[in-house]
């Protein structure tokens, strides 16, 4: 593995609600934002297509949603919770390969080239959204799925719940990678975010600058505006996504990435 450090950082939630699609592209404009991931589920997604259009030096992907707003394909509400995903699979009430495709679809037939693949609350850890998710990014020449395995963040301050689920899920890891590559996809070698969601400040993140890795990592975030549409939509991230602009464009945190020696890239300069 490389000694040089590459850093992607990704918005999650692009077409979510407008005050998030503007503080998005807020932290790419004036800060070291460098990718999004779009909903095409998303209720301000019109709102995201025209930012994207903008924006053509923020790099774009596809946040694929099985859990909450509706479905691409019939337009009835999707689960709302992991659990009840969980069981609407079980009992096959939701075609995932066709959904996930549909969603990818409609950001393409927008005009736009998604260069990179992630799932809402990481749902493609589960084997059979994993298996789709593989094969829509074989179908639409899509190579980077995100790996949602943290890397030690032991310096950091995080709950001990929140880091004995982050082990979980490095359990699932080799199959992860197994599928990934069977469908001719790839990953970052780093992945850094699940166990800081919604818990970062400024501090934090010039904390983190100090221990990323060699190789390429993506850092996932969740930046935004909190104005009434966030207020009102169903999230847990709601003011902690003004904190993580607010540190995303610091001067603090850019000082740390050029201190630290890290390159800030995107996915498309990565192929």
């Amino acid at each position: 593995m490389s000694t040089r450090k590459r850093l992607v950082i990704n918005a999650d939630d692009f077409g979510f609600t407008p005050d998030v699609n503007e503080g998005i592209v807020e932290a790419h404009r004036r800060g070291i934002l460098t990718a999004t991931t779009m909903m095409a589920n998303g209720a301000a997604f019109d709102d995201a297509l025209r930012l994207a259009r903008e924006t053509p030096s923020l790099d774009i992907g596809a946040h694929l949603v099985l859990i909450g707003g509706p479905s691409m394909l019939t337009g009835r509400p999707l689960p709302l919770t992991v659990p009840q995903l969980l069981k609407a699979m079980a009992r096959r009430e939701i075609p995932i390969y066709e959904e996930l495709r549909a969603q990818v679809r409609r950001i393409v037939d927008a005009g736009l080239c998604p260069t990179h693949l992630d799932a809402h609350k990481h749902t493609h850890v589960a084997p059979p959204v994993l298996d789709a998710v593989a094969r829509v990014g074989e179908e639409f020449g899509i190579r980077w799925v995100r790996r949602p395995f943290d890397f030690p963040l032991n310096s950091l301050p995080v709950p001990p719940m929140k880091r004995l689920v982050s082990r979980s899920l490095g359990l699932l890891r080799r199959r992860f990678h197994r599928v990934l590559t069977a469908h001719g996809c790839r990953t970052t070698d780093h992945f850094a975010g699940f166990q800081i969601t919604g818990r970062f400040r400024t501090s934090e993140l010039v904390q983190l600058m100090g221990v990323i890795p060699g190789g390429t990592t993506e850092l996932m975030c969740h930046p935004g505006r909190c104005r009434e549409p966030l207020r009102n939509a169903r999230t847990r991230l709601k003011e902690s996504r003004e904190r993580e602009l607010d540190a995303l464009v610091s001067p603090e945190v850019r000082a740390a990435v050029e201190r630290n020696g890290i390159e800030v890239v995107n996915y498309a300069e990565l192929e």
